[in-house]
């Protein structure tokens, strides 16, 4: 029972006092140490599996998706590419803003984040092949408004973390956008180089056979 009660408080109660009580919660988080890095990999883990369940059994009302087309992997290197992303790039630019937020905790706010979306989208996506056309809005509220609840745990947490005020937030989030640009950006540059240079290597290797 003790085991019962120890997930229930880490990967329910908890989540849900950060959700509803941002400032405290947050304090608990960071001060107390109450936020665990094993709770925030479960909820990126099951994020990826709701992506996966919505893809594949999504009632086919709103879903105009070919199940067959499902790719996981993609679905697994999409998640964690964003996730890491947004971990990197908001630690570089909050070390700059002087944020008092390291990258573990930044990691840990972002899966916590996703606990609304993971906790109502898995049964929701479920229970949508049981609904009507005219039902299907109620749904996609529901969904809307988990997406809604992640940014605002996510918004919290990055003020919370940081200790931020409200405009200072919202700055270092923008940078934090327009530095996970800059590195995909730079990302793309440079696997397009790496694959000029395997071709260029490849058409070297082939003149290189012709004439001998």
């Amino acid at each position: 029972m003790k085991v019962l009660k120890n997930i229930y408080n880490d990967y329910i109660a908890f989540p849900k006092y950060v959700m509803l009580h941002p400032f405290d919660g947050f304090e608990d988080f960071k001060r107390n140490k109450k936020g665990k890095l094993s709770v925030a990999l479960v909820f990126i883990f099951l994020f990826i599996i709701f992506r996966i369940i919505k893809f594949s059994y999504e009632s086919p009302i709103i879903n105009d998706v070919n199940p067959l087309d499902l790719n996981s992997i993609k679905e697994i290197l999409t998640v964690v590419m964003i996730v890491g992303l947004f971990s990197v790039a908001n630690w570089s630019v909050t070390t700059i803003m002087s944020g008092k937020g390291n990258y573990k905790e930044i990691l840990m706010v972002t899966g916590y984040a996703l606990f609304p979306i993971v906790i109502i989208g898995i049964p929701a996506v479920l229970i949508s092949n049981l609904l009507t056309i005219e039902e299907m809005a109620i749904y996609q509220l529901i969904i809307g408004m988990s997406y809604v609840a992640t940014g605002w745990i996510l918004f919290m947490g990055v003020l919370n973390i940081h200790e931020y005020g409200l405009l200072k937030t919202i700055g270092s989030l923008f940078l934090t956008i327009v530095a996970m640009a800059v590195m995909i950006f730079f990302a793309l540059l440079f696997f397009s180089l790496i694959q000029e240079i395997f071709y260029f290597i490849k058409v070297l290797w082939q003149e290189i056979n012709l004439r001998l």
